[in-house]
């Protein structure tokens, strides 16, 4: 399964976002539900039963199947307009009822642009969006555009066309293609949909062949000319997404296939554009890659780490990656010196996360399938990192924090990927390696980089959704994060609980062998069963079922060897025991 295949949404917003302008929104009366407008069927129902009260009938449960027994047809829309209003005028007069809002309506908040209205409208003032297809005759639309502050070039007529701005040259361009309820020549009967005149015919084959297409709202059943006019253009140069509540009739089927067009089921119009702006508006803040580049980015270093004479390609892989996060981090939608607010602070987690994931990523493989040779350029990497992350200017706290993260998040990635292939020794120097911070003497990565020690306590972190109650809020999220970042990256996918578990205990190791063996044999011995020794403890702490493994794991021989060996408590038995029994306490502690 590919990253996104299964989310279109998140593809859709990608492509939108990468390919400003190319994409064409086609909207029909679905879209306006939400405002009170009636749909064509909603109509139709109201006219069977203005003309049966008419009549003198008494009210009906289903003015439909009364309809079906006095006629022995189905309702039509087309019909009815037809029947009981001979000329265009009349039926301009007719539909003006149901679209135009009286002042209580309008007061009440009816009839007027809906949330997806609003949506397109901010998608168009973005310039993802310039061409808007509607077979609507309300102004909805054009009133949401204006309410953003974009003049559209609104086409509703073959006269507005002959005379309107080129449509590469228009900011907005707006294509009622059925007409405009306050103009006699609107399109409604079968027979006015049967065909459209020839320069709209013109101008649809060019806005679906040149152009990506959105389709909401719309049922692709009934308008015959609009139907022929996706139909006989091949070209598939970009995607069409279709949107729609449940299941799409035959019609609609035939259209989609014929586009190979990919259907997104949604809960309504107003859900769907919100989602969609939303989206686009992240990708736009975060300046997020786009995930088929992050997998070309891990295929071309994957391909890279076998060859012994690679080095100078990972090198430049690295170096643009570095550069692109660089700038990132350095950008001035970035402010040190801005406000701080909980949603400045989600965005900005969101943006170093997503800026820094190729990198990360690179560390998860340099970690875990990387030679000898390949540790010096982690190491450097990652001193770049808090390089570019620690320059300090003055500021506000959190924010000076936060230029650390992605080296906090690079730093995790190694660790894993050491930790996947227990390269033990290894991961010991990386814990203890130094990195010199702006201004200041040069610090333990341990000591500097690891839980506790960079975020200055866990309150900031609870800021974040669903972390408001948790013990350890970095560690929970550092865990969903990589969770999500694994696949493909640390091989076989065993317990990654487990392996997260082990890279945080071994860091609370690291951080704890910082403390003479004197020292800490007279600190247990006068501990009364408290903790004698602080250290950072992450999500560990609170799993038993993980901690518990480990602790046995750390006490049996076998392991004990390994680690003692890769140089962890200094190398000292007794130290490991005191660790031990620390850590035993420093958990036991997280249930109080």
């Amino acid at each position: 399964m590919s990253l996104i295949g299964s989310d279109p949404r998140t593809q859709l917003a990608f492509s939108l976002y990468e390919n400003k302008g190319v994409y064409a929104v086609m909207i029909g009366s679905g879209i306006s539900r939400t405002a009170s407008i009636p749909t064509g069927w909603e109509i139709t129902l109201d006219l069977v039963r203005r003309i049966g009260l008419a009549q003198g009938e008494e009210e009906q449960d289903d003015w439909a199947q009364w309809y079906r027994e006095k006629t022995g047809k189905e309702p039509n829309y087309s019909d009815l307009l037809a029947d009981i209003a001979i000329s265009p005028e009349e039926r301009r007069s007719i539909l003006h009822s149901y679209i135009e809002p009286t002042e209580q309506e309008a007061q009440d908040g009816l009839k007027v642009p809906t949330a997806a209205h609003l949506a397109i409208a901010d998608l168009v003032k973005s310039g993802h969006v310039r061409v808007i297809i509607t077979t609507n005759f309300d102004r909805l639309m054009e009133n949401a555009l204006r309410e953003k502050g974009v003049e559209p070039t609104v086409i509703s007529s073959v006269d507005a066309l002959a005379g309107a701005e080129p449509l590469t040259h228009s900011r907005c361009y707006l294509l009622k293609i059925h007409g405009d309820y306050k103009d006699a020549r609107i399109l409604n009967t079968d027979e006015e949909l049967s065909a459209y005149p020839k320069e709209y015919g013109v101008l649809l084959n060019r806005i679906f062949d040149e152009h990506g297409l959105i389709v909401c709202g719309w049922s692709g059943e009934w308008d015959h000319a609009l139907r022929a006019a996706i139909l006989r253009v091949p070209a598939r140069r970009y995607p069409v997404f279709w949107a729609s509540r449940g299941r799409v009739g035959d019609g609609a089927k035939e259209l989609i296939n014929h586009r190979r067009a990919i259907e997104i089921q949604i809960d309504g119009a107003d859900e769907f554009f919100g989602s969609i702006a939303k989206k686009v508006e992240i990708l736009n803040l975060s300046r997020q890659e786009n995930p088929i580049k992050i997998n070309l980015l891990i295929d071309m270093v994957k391909r890279a780490l076998p060859k012994q004479d690679s080095f100078i390609q990972l090198d430049d892989i690295v170096s643009g990656e570095l550069g692109r996060l660089s700038n990132n981090v350095n950008s001035s939608d970035l402010s040190v010196v801005q406000a701080w607010s909980k949603e400045e602070f989600k965005r900005r987690v969101s943006f170093y996360e997503s800026s820094a994931e190729g990198v990360v990523k690179i560390g998860l493989m340099l970690g875990r399938w990387g030679r000898n040779e390949h540790q010096f350029l982690a190491l450097e990497i990652l001193k770049s990192l808090v390089s570019t992350g620690s320059k300090n200017n003055g500021g506000h706290a959190a924010w000076l924090s936060l230029r650390l993260y992605p080296a906090v998040l690079f730093f995790y990635g190694y660790g894993l990927g050491l930790v996947r292939s227990e390269k033990w020794s290894e991961l010991h120097k990386l814990f203890c390696e130094k990195v010199v911070f702006d201004g200041r003497d040069a610090q333990p990565v341990v000591r500097s980089l690891f839980l506790q020690s960079w975020s200055n306590g866990a309150s900031l972190w609870k800021e974040l959704e669903g972390l408001e109650t948790r013990k350890t809020p970095l560690s929970d999220h550092l865990y969903d994060l990589f969770s999500s970042w694994k696949n493909g990256l640390v091989g076989v996918d065993l317990d990654f609980e487990v392996l997260f578990g082990w890279f945080e205990t071994l860091g609370s190791l690291a951080y704890f062998e910082g403390n003479g063996l004197p020292e800490l044999e007279n600190a247990y011995q006068n501990s009364n069963g408290q903790i004698f020794a602080p250290m950072p403890l992450g999500r560990v702490g609170w799993n038993s079922a993980v901690h518990n493994g480990l602790i046995k794991a750390l006490a049996s021989e076998g392991q004990k060897g390994h680690i003692l060996s890769a140089e962890f408590a200094d190398g000292h038995s007794k130290k490991l025991e005191l660790f031990l029994e620390n850590f035993k306490r420093a958990c036991g502690r997280m249930f109080w």
